[in-house]
């Protein structure tokens, strides 16, 4: 029935809404409450993504994993219990990002029949720099607390002071512990209105009914998915783009009837330093990118994936597991970098859209008693049909900018300047989005640290025949005016009060050839 089908995808889609609502105003951190960098679901009893609140696409599609691998290593999921995690190689995305995890079981035979989920951005979860991004990152254990498969509440009884304990633990302790279980605990609260109103749903139609719609919401997304593969010509769609340390990132699509395989091969090794992401963040960029090529408004739910297989060889892109943080590769920026490039890849193969500014400009600053965070927005690629959007976030992040009186009245920082850098997006027939200038002093002495693409030898590529964008640009002015000098795209230093760093981010591609 295509009206109850209807009825249901924004049934289902307002619990996910309301689980949002709750989290942004029972959250403390700016980060949560202000940036809203966050994400709720709700999953099926195995583990698949049925529907979200549009939040952050890079969390969206890597969660359903990590639900997975709670079912996985917890056999006995009882009502009343709750996890935490934070595990890249078991579904996460980076350590600042923990995921909250409630099973919902049924109010009258205790049978599990969903799970709602909560992913979150920390902006201190512990690691070598305040703010938990550091840019020089070797090894998962600098970059802050590994939290793997922790039950923070067993049976409805709360494990929070092990939780603080875990937090405060370690070579890298968290800053901020108070507001880490702040968050989480808003986080608990979401996932719990995300269970009220389920079991509210499942007492309205019947377990039967809401059971038999998620089912019909996941098959009418890979149907659609199907005939948008259908409507490609059938053939082998390759690209490759390059991080500014040259490492490629190749992706080869091969298109057949209603089907598509994404095939990684010829991605560069594992890297030294922390741009490498995991099997998590590679199904994010690709179920985004896939759901984008739909025109209707569906949900963003697991069926979409149902006719794509995704190959995946060890390398930069999926590094192997090993037995302590120490020895894993680094991941932090990963996560927010190479999961920018991987969907600007994936979209040039289609030959969809022109590179957007492919990094989310990552800054931290603070103390030993704070880390604040923020990601900066840029100018989006131009496709066939339209021209790039100038200053915003594009594509893997979805999150705010914190407002100016806000940042200044709760941080020790002065915003001199946060305009349009016109002019940075490539010319075409549709030009390119233009980046922006952010210029921020800083009142007291901190550490301030910026993680970054875009600013080497490889600009935002343009498509069919289109320019690229302007490269990014991190300068930083030291208090007497004695010299401005350019920071490249990653740095850590201590700065002093009345110092100035302006960052100009990257503009987008331009599509087809300007006359």
């Amino acid at each position: 029935y295509p009206v109850m089908l209807e009825i249901f995808n924004n049934l289902f889609a307002s619990i996910a809404e309301q689980m949002g609502i709750t989290l942004q105003r029972t959250s403390i951190s700016t980060n949560v409450k202000e940036r809203l960098d966050f994400s709720c679901a709700v999953f099926s009893s195995t583990g698949d993504l049925v529907v979200n609140a549009p939040h952050i696409p890079v969390h969206l599609g890597a969660m359903s994993e990590t639900v997975k691998r709670i079912i996985a290593d917890n056999p006995e999921l009882a009502p009343g219990d709750v996890y935490v995690t934070n595990d890249p190689y078991r579904g996460g995305s980076h350590l600042p990002d923990v995921t909250v995890i409630t099973p919902v079981h049924h109010p009258e035979s205790d049978e599990l029949i969903f799970f709602t989920a909560s992913r979150a951005h920390h902006a201190e979860i512990g690691g070598i720099v305040p703010g938990s991004m550091p840019p020089f990152s070797k090894t998962l254990a600098d970059e802050g607390v590994l939290i793997r498969n922790f039950k923070l509440v067993d049976q409805g009884t709360s494990r929070e002071d092990a939780l603080r304990e875990l937090l405060s633990s370690g070579e890298f302790p968290s800053r901020s512990v108070e507001d880490n279980l702040a968050d989480v605990s808003a986080q608990v609260a979401a996932n719990n209105c995300g269970v009220s109103l389920l079991n509210d749903l499942v007492k309205r139609y019947s377990l039967t009914v809401v059971l038999a719609y998620m089912k019909h919401i996941q098959q009418a997304a890979t149907e659609k998915m199907q005939l948008v593969l259908s409507e490609i010509e059938d053939g082998v769609y390759s690209f490759t783009d390059h991080l500014d340390n040259a490492a490629p990132l190749s992706v080869k699509i091969t298109i057949k009837g209603a089907s598509a395989i994404v095939d990684f091969t010829g991605t560069g090794p594992v890297l030294e330093t922390n741009l490498n992401a995991n099997r998590a963040i590679v199904n994010a960029a690709v179920l985004y990118v896939f759901r984008c090529l739909i025109q209707e408004d569906i949900p963003l739910n697991s069926g979409v994936l149902t006719p794509i297989e995704i190959i995946l060889p060890e390398c930069f892109l999926n590094p192997p597991e090993r037995e302590t943080p120490a020895e894993c590769a680094a991941m932090v920026g990963g996560n927010v970098e190479t999961s920018q490039r991987t969907v600007d890849t994936l979209l040039g193969a289609l030959n969809k859209a022109a590179a957007s500014q492919g990094t989310m400009n990552n800054l931290t600053f603070g103390d030993e008693t704070f880390g604040y965070y923020e990601t900066i927005c840029g100018g989006s690629g131009a496709t066939a049909a339209q021209p790039g959007a100038d200053a915003v976030h594009t594509h893997m992040t979805n999150t705010r900018l914190t407002d100016a009186e806000i940042i200044e009245r709760r941080y020790p920082v002065r915003l001199h300047e946060f305009s349009i850098r016109h002019g940075s997006g490539g010319a075409g027939i549709y030009p390119g989005g233009a980046g922006i200038i952010r210029q921020i002093e800083f009142l007291k002495p901190l550490k301030i640290s910026l993680i970054s693409e875009r600013r080497g030898d490889y600009a935002p590529f343009g498509l069919a025949g289109g320019s690229p964008g302007q490269i990014g640009e991190n300068l930083l002015e030291k208090a007497d005016g004695s010299t401005t000098e350019s920071l490249g795209g990653k740095f850590s230093l201590s700065i002093e009060a009345g110092d100035k760093l302006t960052i100009k981010t990257p503009g987008g591609g331009g599509f087809g050839r300007a006359d």
